[in-house]
């Protein structure tokens, strides 16, 4: 199949299937008569695990280190649940800063329900940023 016809059948655009050719996570057969790269099963599977493993939070980088794994006959598991356990503490980090600062957003908006609008100044472009302490 060809590069659209792949990614019709996974409902993502040629662009995406064209960049993991391009990283070398596919490797199509190239057609000598037209120059057409040829797409078989076994690249349409490999693109159905990149984009699960996507959905998953892992990088690309991530997986062409698991992918490497398969591809030199080991099992990637022991890795998988290595790096999916690093990356739900990035994610588990990145939340925790996303709640802080929800919560200094919240404590402005409260604050500055009560002010009055002032025209800047030539020491002050806006006076509820720079009087607002968390």
């Amino acid at each position: 199949m060809r590069v659209a016809e792949l990614a019709d059948s996974l409902a993502i655009t040629p662009d995406t299937v064209r960049y993991y050719t391009r990283v070398g996570y596919l490797t199509p057969k190239k057609n000598r008569a037209n120059g057409y790269k040829k797409y078989d099963e076994n690249d349409q599977q490999r693109l159905r695990f990149i984009l699960s493993a996507r959905q998953l939070g892992f990088s690309v980088s991530d997986i062409g280190h698991i992918l490497a794994e398969a591809d030199k006959g080991k099992s990637p598991c022991p890795m998988t649940r290595e790096l999916l356990e690093k990356r739900l503490d990035e994610t588990e980090q990145r939340f925790q800063e996303t709640v802080t600062l929800r919560n200094r957003m919240k404590a402005a908006v409260d604050s500055w329900r009560s002010k009055p609008d002032k025209m800047p100044t030539g020491k002050m472009i806006c006076h509820l940023i720079e009087e607002f302490s968390s």
